[in-house]
């Protein structure tokens, strides 16, 4: 359950490499699947048991009952196939007697999904007498699900079944729980979003997005997965829920680093000039630019309220609200980046262009990081850099020009070294600490880059630009036998870029 922080953005990169088409929707995603597979008569595979509740034409697969291993071939067109599951809503019901599938959608409801708790119909269930489950030997949990199942089946429609629910409740809540019951419910109602639009014509309407008066640079990016989930919350809801790595739990989260750049992106979405910063405070002045952030603080959950950094003078011109930022000169928003990461454009000049944003973001990170970056720390990150760009030359070489035959002894080298026994395996907290604060700073150096229509190029996540067991090993190995340092020594290309990386972030 625990993935690696920049898990998302990896994986839209690889659906762009592999030219895979893919819609990120502004909210919810699972209404507007529903109305696709249903648009196009496919089964949807997901982890999400929701997907048992919606209507869906072609059934629902889960990702879990999938034989991945048992490749199996099929005479005719068919070819070969993976063998799965796929739940039909239509046959659970049977299992039911007379249970319709608009039925499904309070169910759900009654049991608890993410947004409603069951506290408030205990009430309902201490007195309703739910008819006996099915199948004998199950725990109370599976019996009140088939209990209520069958209780359901007895109503045509959700209407008369949530009156018959909301008798058992007193007077006063009656009207309350109604219409948290019909909100809750809309939930499993088809979307109004027409997602093959989109696949056909690029263009994605949603009304839930012109309400929130959202421009439509934003929702294109976001649709396009240029723009990541984190914006839109921080633009729309004012709140961000930050992802706690494997980190020492003692110490402040690893995203209190990256407080400044997040600052920023909160300034260009909320539009905070110097001259708001200088008037008088207000209190609704303060929340309008302030931002919900959920971190830990040790190993508990805390909401802490953090001010949107004012701008520039170039970004507070009335003449470039939200909506026309990409109207900036590129100049203008390449600095704006830079100066917040604390980087001058001519240091990064003998970088490779596609490492200069990795490159700017580990200046930032050793200047900002507690505790403090320890030399074999970045020798160990930088390496690690390097080891990620002679694995894509030998992966997918260029073309135009032939491989060279010392990046291929080198990288055949690398691998021996790989698979050596390592000398020393211990697991330094405070190491992984501060690699778990370079990951928070180069995710929200990515979507301060991305928001300012990408003035530098995007790295490229999908193909090695980090591997935390790699850094951790190299970082220990570092300590005790230096000479690690000359690991690519092989490819002058590689030892020249090692050495290149180093003395700029040194500098």
């Amino acid at each position: 359950c625990l993935v690696p922080l920049l898990t998302r953005e990896a994986f839209v990169q690889a659906l762009g490499r592999l030219v895979v088409p893919f819609v990120q929707c502004f909210a919810e995603a699972d209404r507007e699947i529903t109305g696709l597979a249903n648009r196009w008569g496919c089964p949807v595979l997901s982890m999400d048991s929701d997907f048992c509740v919606f209507d869906l034409a072609g059934g629902y697969c889960p990702l879990s009952h999938f034989q991945w291993q048992s490749v199996r071939g099929a005479a005719g067109p068919q070819g070969c196939y993976v063998p799965a599951r796929c739940f039909s809503a239509e046959r659970f019901c049977g299992h039911f007697g007379r249970l319709s599938k608009a039925l499904l959608p309070l169910f759900a409801v009654l049991n608890g999904n993410d947004y409603i708790g069951l506290q408030a119909l205990e009430a309902f269930f201490s007195k309703v007498r739910l008819p006996r489950g099915c199948a004998a030997g199950k725990a109370g949990k599976h019996l009140r699900l088939q209990g209520l199942l069958n209780w359901l089946a007895q109503f045509a429609e959700p209407a008369e079944a949530v009156d018959n629910v909301l008798k058992y409740l007193k007077k006063h809540q009656r009207e309350e729980i109604r219409e948290l019951l019909c909100t809750s419910m809309e939930d499993y109602a088809p979307s109004d979003v027409n997602l093959e639009d989109f696949f056909q014509s690029g263009s994605y309407e949603c009304e839930a997005a012109r309400k929130a008066d959202v421009p439509q640079w934003v929702l294109d990016a976001l649709a396009k997965g240029k723009l990541a989930p984190f914006v839109i919350n921080a633009l729309i809801l004012k709140s961000t829920f930050l992802r706690v790595q494997v980190e020492n739990m003692q110490r402040s989260s690893a995203h209190s680093t990256a407080l400044p750049i997040r600052q920023v992106i909160y300034g260009l979405l909320l539009r905070v000039s110097h001259s708001t910063e200088g008037a008088s405070p207000s209190k609704q002045t303060n929340e309008l630019h302030t931002v919900c952030e959920f971190d830990r603080c040790q190993k508990t959950l805390k909401k802490t309220f953090v001010q949107a950094a004012s701008l520039p003078p170039d970004f507070c011109d009335d003449r470039f609200p939200l909506d026309k930022l990409m109207e900036v000169p590129v100049s203008c928003r390449e600095m704006l980046l830079l100066e917040t990461l604390g980087v001058k454009m001519s240091f990064l000049e003998p970088i490779p262009s596609h490492l200069q944003l990795p490159t700017a973001v580990t200046c930032y990170w050793i200047c900002c990081s507690e505790p403090k970056v320890k030399l074999n720390q970045l020798k160990a990150l930088l390496l690690t850099i390097v080891s990620g760009e002679l694995q894509r030359i030998m992966d997918d070489p260029d073309p135009t020009v032939p491989p060279a035959e010392d990046d291929s002894v080198a990288y055949n080298e690398f691998l021996k070294w790989r698979e050596k026994k390592l000398q020393n395996n211990d697991f330094d907290l405070d190491a992984a600490h501060n690699f778990c604060q370079w990951q928070c700073c180069l995710q929200m150096g990515l979507y301060l880059n991305q928001l300012l229509g990408t003035p530098l190029p995007e790295p490229d996540l999908s193909s090695r630009l980090y591997t935390g067991t790699l850094v951790h090993r190299l970082y220990q190995e570092l300590k005790s036998a230096p000479s690690v340092e000359n690991l690519f020594i092989l490819s002058p290309k590689m030892a020249q870029l090692y050495l290149v990386l180093l003395n700029t972030v040194e500098s």
